[in-house]
């Protein structure tokens, strides 16, 4: 893992997080879930602050992740209760994911997207700046940019934009980071960072209008899963490999290294960004038995991009972060990871020990 060796060991024993303050936004999210359970094993305090849920069942409620934070129930749109929660965690490190993340919910829901993605980070970086918490990294998307549908993979010093609303929102968050950073983070002495992830999949994702989460839906009930866009190519990754990256970019921020103080890509490799009709056709021949066969969407399906990957080279470059999990791979833990629930194994348990596993793949420097 070259540069990042020494930051890879800290994911695996902890060193760098015992003991310290988490401020996590959107903790009771399918991300934020694997996170906080993450940083729970890793030793730190995490107060949580997110609405409830989105989903029920949700990996929040099923690994009982409320017993292992300080649960703060509010909505990042509130300044007033985003500010009260932060003073009272006093954190080192703020990681804000908390956000409206859907694409279709954001036609049917524009004024609620914006003022959640846009406004809901000013609120957590006005917060964070106030109470001078050392590293803050903000979690935003692959859509921010404005896609031209090119081949060339996005770095990340290409333009913001967004066809629909939701990418446009996360657009918008980036240039409010940038903007907080110059204008008052740096001034400071404090680090803030933006990570932008591709098609993040995983165990425990129960979202509706998200490929994965439709096709174990699909699987369970013996149904055909219905497909809007099969041929549309995306950077899958597994969850646990963006979290890494988010992880190893807060700790090199708290150790004041301020060139990392930016936006960074975190997606998979290249030959990871696959069709809809890959993912479709390896999940349901690892499902087995009782998979049926995709059909086409019949109904209305707005705008979404047809073609989207990330240049990772800055991360590998000045991170030392690689991909350790192969889309293939990342499938069958999913897989792995819904059937072991459905036959009555422990969430929690289940999580954590994709988590320890993860790591130790991380450690292994392998994508083997």
């Amino acid at each position: 893992m070259g540069v990042g060796q020494g930051a890879v060991e800290m994911l695996v024993n902890g060193s760098g997080w015992r003991g310290r303050r988490v401020f996590l936004t959107g903790h009771t999210g399918f991300k934020g879930s694997w996170l906080a359970l993450w940083l729970h094993r890793l030793g730190a305090e995490v107060t949580g602050f997110a609405l409830p849920p989105p989903t029920d069942p949700s990996l929040f409620a099923t690994a009982r992740i409320g017993e292992l934070v300080t649960h703060v129930e509010g909505d990042v749109r509130d300044a007033g209760a985003v500010a009260e929660a932060m003073a009272g965690a006093r954190p080192e490190v703020v990681f804000h994911l908390a956000a409206q993340p859907l694409v279709r919910l954001s036609y049917e829901e524009p004024v609620e997207t914006y003022a959640t993605n846009v406004m809901g980070t000013v609120h957590v970086l006005e917060a964070a700046r106030r109470v001078g918490a050392a590293a803050t990294v903000c979690v935003t998307t692959d859509k921010c940019y404005e896609n031209r549908e090119q081949i060339e993979p996005y770095r990340e010093t290409d333009a913001m934009g967004g066809h629909d609303p939701y990418s446009s929102s996360k657009g918008c968050a980036e240039l409010v980071v940038a903007a907080y950073r110059r204008s008052y983070f740096a001034d400071a002495g404090l680090q803030l960072a933006s990570a932008r992830a591709g098609n993040v999949i995983g165990g425990g994702d129960y979202a509706l209008d998200r490929l994965v989460p439709d096709l174990v839906r699909a699987f369970e009930r013996g149904e055909a899963p219905a497909i809007r866009f099969l041929h549309a190519v995306r950077p899958w990754q597994h969850v646990l490999e963006a979290l890494g990256g988010y992880l190893l970019l807060a700790e090199r921020l708290l150790a004041g290294e301020a060139e990392l103080a930016g936006a960074w890509n975190f997606g998979p490799a290249d030959d990871d960004a696959r069709a809809v009709s890959w993912i479709v056709e390896r999940m349901r021949g690892a499902w087995g038995g009782g998979a049926a066969e995709a059909v086409g969407w019949t109904g209305a399906a707005p705008h979404e991009a047809g073609l989207l990957r990330l240049d990772i080279s800055k991360a590998r470059a000045m991170l030392g972060w690689s991909p350790s999990l192969p889309l293939a791979d990342a499938l069958d833990w999913i897989v792995a990871w819904h059937k072991a629930v459905a036959a009555g194994e422990d969430p929690r348990a289940v999580t954590a020990a994709q988590i320890d596993a993860y790591a130790a793949r991380a450690l292994s420097g392998g994508r083997g």
